[in-house]
């Protein structure tokens, strides 16, 4: 939930994100299927909430959450729902950019959802007082870090990191994808994986692949050094 990445490469859509939490924290159940009313969702559960920072359904929509908006935010608990549970009522609603628009978030901490349909690319943010949605073109490649735990700085030079990634590879595959994010690039505070003194960890690294018939759910513990791979068929998706 800390750092993600969207990559449009020959058909497909591949979402990445890396996720950072105190070691404090327990490691999240393996990725599991739910049967919403309204699709089929797969989604790794936090244990603290119940919640996810990371879902796909079989609309061939994915949601993945960020911590804090456009600033790091003086934390004001409690908070009525957690981020991670509103993730979840965004995907399962029957249209997740106009359910994010018109919900009530007051009371929600300040959040980010990369929130992927077919053919649309949107950036959500919930600042704590207002909602702002922007769409980004589909068939390009972005970066975001979380305001939270990176400075203006650190998150210009990981996009600066990503952006020669991009040149370098062309068009680079799933695994390639992977393979940046499970980098400390030789700075565990401020590398995609980060191991911080704080006690600030890289827990997972969790990606989906999309294309016109599938979704391909990966997730990695890299605490208790698992794998589990998914495969969810997609209905009227319409990749581009």
């Amino acid at each position: 939930m800390c750092t993600v990445s969207f990559v449009s490469v020959k058909g497909k859509k591949i979402i990445t994100s890396n996720r950072d939490e105190n070691l404090q924290r327990e490691t999240a159940s393996a990725p599991a299927f739910v049967q919403l009313e309204t699709a089929k969702i797969i989604f790794p559960k936090d244990a603290k909430a119940g919640g996810t920072w990371f879902t796909a359904s079989d609309k061939a929509v994915v949601a993945v959450l960020l911590n804090g908006a456009f600033v790091k935010h003086i934390p004001e608990p409690p908070y009525r729902k957690s981020r991670g549970l509103m993730l979840l009522d965004i995907i399962g609603s029957e249209d997740p950019l106009l359910f994010f628009n018109e919900v009530n978030l007051a009371g929600i901490e300040p959040f980010t959802v990369i929130l992927y349909q077919p053919g649309y690319l949107y950036e959500l943010r919930w600042d704590g007082n207002r909602a702002h949605s922007t769409s980004l073109n589909s068939s390009g490649n972005y970066i975001w870090s979380s305001a939270t735990l990176y400075t203006d700085e650190i998150i210009r030079h990981r996009k600066k990191l990503f952006d020669e990634f991009i040149d370098r590879s062309k068009d680079p595959a799933a695994d390639l994808i992977f393979q940046f994010h499970n980098n400390n690039n030789e700075d565990d505070e401020n590398g995609f994986i980060i191991n911080r003194k704080t006690g600030m960890k890289t827990f997972s690294i969790t990606q989906a692949i999309v294309d016109q018939e599938q979704i391909s759910f990966l997730h990695t513990d890299l605490l208790k050094h698992q794998r589990f791979t998914e495969i969810m068929q997609v209905h009227n998706a319409l990749i581009n």
